[in-house]
């Protein structure tokens, strides 16, 4: 939590102002029970109304003027806290974003947005409660004990043993709260991660059936955190009690001890009320001290649960270097420019088809974070400028996981990935990035315009460019229909439209970037094939054509695809054009005949 504290240094004048005025609003009212004590003794005594009078006046103007301190304490407070917490979402943010895929699947969504909200919620709270009263509440206590030695020493002893006593249970508490408080906020994570499930898949657990089902163990995840909540809640709640016997406990021996003294006339009434209300000052706020100990300590385990975020290092960074070292034996000879010789036409040949390569995998591994094995294994194949690639295979064979390694969602484990001969990890992530488009398998859409939606894929996009990218992703005339065209509403998650037309929204997206790389991860799913048929003409007759992989479990989108990678287990056990691979892979085949065979062996509309 500490680490934290880096970001209040913009509010150091707010931290330094708000418990300086909360200690001169203390410091006032430190002299209450003094003007009281003057009344007791000096006007009532002398039945003086007058001076009683202004004595009253004195309380008000000290009650005006420490009003004034604790409001100017709270603004400066406030803003600091709201400040820093601010910042520190920011930087959260921020940090999030770098995070590769690796890191987000570790960390998971709904624990990640706990710490955005609750916890940088409770993290303020802790903040602006500790301007105001950490430093204010210890001076009071103090300051009344130091006040009570200046009107009778011998009955402020009760002072010195009653404080140390609050001391050792208010910090015994807190530091038996503060492990029990960070296990409630992880049982929260629990309850928001099978709620966000619940409300994202609602239409499916409908579907089975499944609501008592969920109920049940939503109902046990919720248990088990109010379970945690109420022992925790008991141990915080010991302070209060335990507190008020200690301090009236002092309370009577300080009665007992001050009425001997008035009946040896050593004490007057008003100081035996005097020390009665400094005694009532300690109680107030040892008991608001109580409180924040309870409230500090769960900011401190929020605090540390976001802290434990932002120490987590992405493993997809920019290079720090120029990325030479990523280069292979021969990709300086493959960058440079060739000098003029006569060595013949097969030379100049050779040369241009290594120049054309684009994407080249060179025995490419992956293994997922926390994973014992590997989920792709030694993939080696090269793709040229303008050549279609599809990808098949079975269900966690490794398709989505080999077009992830392109734009370092996800680095090698061994092996590596070049594009345009060099290696991907010594691009920075913009660059890299600006040269791909990336249609990933779930299809999203955020709220706001469809204008708005498409230029994610390029900020500074003409109608026409866009236009043009929903004419290839099949969905213009959709969008033309629509009453206001491009300015029409998409809702969150593109809820108002069908699922279809979120997959060719997204592609056009990915479209109007005009990638030089283009990956369609499984975005056909839920097209039909004359649609899915019409979109690879229109995607294949692109001028310039991009390299183009396309992950499928159809062999009818991928059949006409200039090669076809086949995995399996992580492995690739065959790549070749269609015909090819009937031939010679075995799995291919299967895959193939399983979707063609009983249907007549009827064949896909054709691509082109």
């Amino acid at each position: 939590m500490k680490k934290l504290l880096v970001y209040l240094k913009d509010y150091r004048k707010e931290t330094i102002l708000a418990p300086l005025f909360k200690m001169l609003e203390a410091t006032l009212e430190l002299f209450v029970p003094l003007v009281v004590a003057a009344i007791i003794d000096v006007g009532i005594e002398s039945r003086d109304t007058a001076y009683i009078l202004r004595m009253i006046l004195m309380l008000i103007l000290l009650g005006a003027a420490g009003l004034a301190f604790s409001v100017t304490a709270q603004y400066f407070s406030a803003k600091a806290a709201a400040g820093f917490v601010k910042k520190l979402r920011h930087v959260l943010f921020s940090h999030i974003q770098k995070l590769s895929y690796g890191e987000l699947d570790t960390q998971g969504t709904s624990t990640l947005i706990t710490r955005m909200t609750s916890d940088m919620n409770q993290v303020q709270s802790g903040v602006n409660l500790t301007l105001r009263l950490l430093l204010r509440s210890p001076f009071v206590v103090i300051g009344a004990m130091v006040m009570a030695f200046t009107v009778d020493p011998k009955s402020a002893v009760v002072f010195v043993v009653d404080i140390p006593a609050l001391a050792v249970v208010v910090f015994g508490i807190m530091i038996a709260s503060i492990p029990l408080y960070r296990k409630v906020q992880n049982r929260l994570d629990g309850v928001l991660g099978l709620t966000r499930e619940n409300l994202t898949g609602v239409r499916v657990l409908r579907a089975f059936c499944k609501e008592e089902e969920q109920e049940d163990q939503f109902r046990q995840k919720n248990q088990m955190l109010t379970d945690a909540q109420k022992f925790v809640g008991r141990i915080s709640a010991l302070l209060n009690p335990v507190t008020y016997v200690i301090v009236n406990g002092a309370v009577i021996a300080l009665i007992w001890v001050g009425a001997v003294r008035v009946d040896m006339g050593i004490l007057t009434q008003g100081a035996v009320v005097a020390l009665y209300n400094y005694m009532a000052q300690i109680l107030t706020e040892l008991i608001k001290l109580a409180n924040l100990i309870i409230n500090i300590t769960k900011s401190i385990a929020c605090g540390n649960r976001i802290q434990a975020v932002l120490e987590v290092e992405p493993s997809v960074t920019d290079p720090e270097k120029t990325g030479s070292e990523f280069l292979s034996e021969g990709t300086e000879e493959r960058n440079a420019v060739p000098e003029a010789d006569s060595s013949g036409a097969q030379d100049k040949k050779a040369f241009r088809d290594q120049e054309n390569v684009r994407v080249e995998f060179q025995n490419a591994c992956l293994r997922y974070p926390e994973a014992s094995d590997e989920a792709l294994t030694d993939i080696s194949f090269t793709v040229k400028a303008g050549e279609t690639i599809g990808v098949i295979g079975g269900t966690g064979s490794g398709k989505t996981s080999l077009v992830n390694l392109i734009p370092r969602f996800y680095d090698c484990c061994r092996g590596r990935v070049l594009v345009d001969g060099r290696d991907v990890r010594s691009y920075s992530l913009k660059e890299l990035r600006e040269k791909i488009g990336v249609v990933p398998q779930k299809a999203v859409l955020f709220a706001g315009t469809i204008r708005e939606n498409l230029q994610w894929g390029k900020k500074e996009a003409t109608e026409e460019e866009m236009f043009r990218a929903l004419k290839i992703a099949q969905v213009e005339e959709i969008i033309e229909k629509k009453e206001n065209g491009l300015d029409s509403q998409v809702e969150q998650g593109g809820r108002n439209f069908s699922g279809g037309q979120r997959q060719r929204l997204t592609i056009a997206r990915a479209l109007v970037r005009q990638p030089e790389i283009l990956i369609l991860d499984d975005s056909s799913s839920a097209l039909d094939f004359v649609t899915d048929a019409a979109l690879r003409k229109a995607v294949g007759a692109l001028e310039p054509k991009p390299v183009l992989f396309i992950v499928s479990q159809r062999t009818s989108s991928i059949r006409h695809a200039d090669r076809i990678v086949v995995l399996e287990d992580g492995h690739a056990v065959g790549i070749g054009t269609h015909e090819e691979l009937m031939d010679s892979c075995q799995v291919y085949r299967e895959i193939y005949q399983s979707q063609f065979h009983g249907t007549g062996d009827r064949e896909e509309v054709p691509a082109e």
